[in-house]
């Protein structure tokens, strides 16, 4: 007998899922996108408090199948977890609602950012927000990883799997090879243990590389807004994960080979990403009005966005199918615990980064206690503690 149920050993939380109208959509994710600030883990974090929690619109085990998808194809991640929740509510009218409101703020604010900096050539000083932003994004994100970890981490071989992939990234392998190994360690176990003969790959090799046609070198080539959106909608359609591995294709395309950008210019234009809130991938915002002006920014941003549309609208019916099938199955469940445990160190990193000394230690703190104790909205956290950093700095 080998008649395995696949959903049997997932937690049954369907029993209160509300629906949510496109005005809805349109709020939440304008919300998110002005407040969603310290990059795609913290976005997921805040994604999974507000979608799975606090609205309850989807399951948990909905939102770890999109998350691991997301983390599977090109484009920038919480992006496209964003995109596939409005697709799951409303089909492909919420898709393009729920993507392009949490884009939108980022973007505006950007542009007036790269306004600043064309116009007076430095950027604004927000190191006193950041300062103050940084723990208590680690403690939404800690928060978060404790919740999803019930669901995507529910098994011995799955903490296995989660563990190894963390060994994998720590030895130097790409994301998302780390993500295709963790789905077929889970198939194979599965295969091993129902005496099966097929294993369905899930993650091939040929998405483990990454083309590497724009690291050329020439003579400067003039500007045009069809080049300008040619370019991001090529490095949009290549780069996975989120906004940090940007820099090299970036620079590659615009530094080297196209000489619209100086390394000064790119790294303020990454500078910017760190500080506003939602999709870091709105860097390209910045280098498009650097280069373009409004109109620049608006090209640049339609390009290196819209792959993930696309993908997300071609993937998204496919992951139900994924699910009645057993090996699929295991192979998601596998993706999943390596996203979670990828998660896991990116938070491990910017806790580095952000806990420095006693204050920032005591943020840290403080805002877990809260978090953990009065189940506080984490957007309140962050803003009152951009305003602390900056009334302190």
């Amino acid at each position: 007998m080998s008649d395995l149920r696949v959903n049997d050993h997932r937690p049954s939380d369907q029993g209160s899922i509300r629906e949510a109208s496109l005005g809805e959509l349109a709020f939440v994710f304008l919300k998110l996108g002005t407040v969603a600030f310290g990059g795609p883990a913290a976005h997921l974090a805040m994604m999974e408090e507000e979608f799975v929690r606090r609205r309850r619109w989807i399951t948990e085990a909905e939102f770890l199948d999109r998350l691991a998808a997301a983390n599977l194809i090109p484009g920038p991640s919480s992006t496209e977890v964003a995109i596939f929740v409005g697709q799951l509510k409303r089909g492909w009218r919420g898709l393009i609602v729920a993507g392009s409101c949490f884009i939108i703020p980022a973007a505006v604010i950007v542009s007036l950012i790269a306004w600043a900096y064309v116009r007076y050539g430095t950027l604004p000083q927000a190191a006193g927000v950041l300062y103050a932003i940084k723990p208590v994004v680690v403690a939404i994100v800690i928060q978060a990883l404790g919740k999803l970890a019930r669901t995507g981490v529910r098994t011995s071989l799955l903490a296995g799997i989660a563990g190894f992939a963390a060994a994998l990234w720590f030895l130097g392998v790409s994301p998302i090879a780390v993500l295709g190994v963790a789905g077929i360690v889970s198939a194979t176990s599965v295969a091993t243990k129902n005496r099966l003969m097929a294993l369905s790959v899930f993650g091939t090799p040929g998405m483990l590389a990454v083309p590497a046609l724009l690291v050329t070198t020439g003579a400067a080539v003039s500007f045009g807004l069809g080049r300008l959106f040619l370019s991001f909608l090529k490095i949009g359609a290549v780069v996975f994960g989120s906004g940090y591995v940007l820099l090299p294709f970036v620079q590659a395309e615009f530094v080297e080979r196209l000489h619209w950008l100086t390394d000064r210019q790119l790294m303020d234009a990454v500078a910017v990403g760190q500080f506003t809130p939602g999709p870091l991938f709105t860097t390209a915002t910045f280098i498009g009005y650097v280069v373009g002006g409004w109109m620049g920014a608006a090209v640049a941003t339609v390009g290196i966005f819209l792959p993930g549309f696309v993908l997300v609208a071609v993937s998204g019916p496919v992951i139900p199918r994924i699910r009645r099938s057993a090996l699929a199955s295991a192979a998601l469940d596998g993706v999943i615990a390596g996203s979670l445990a990828l998660m896991a160190v990116v938070t491990w990193q910017l806790g580095k980064t952000a806990i420095v000394d006693r204050i920032t230690l005591v943020v840290f703190l403080l805002s877990a206690f809260v978090l953990l104790r009065f189940r506080i909205n984490s957007a309140w956290l962050i803003g009152a503690a951009a305003v602390a950093g900056w009334v302190m700095r």
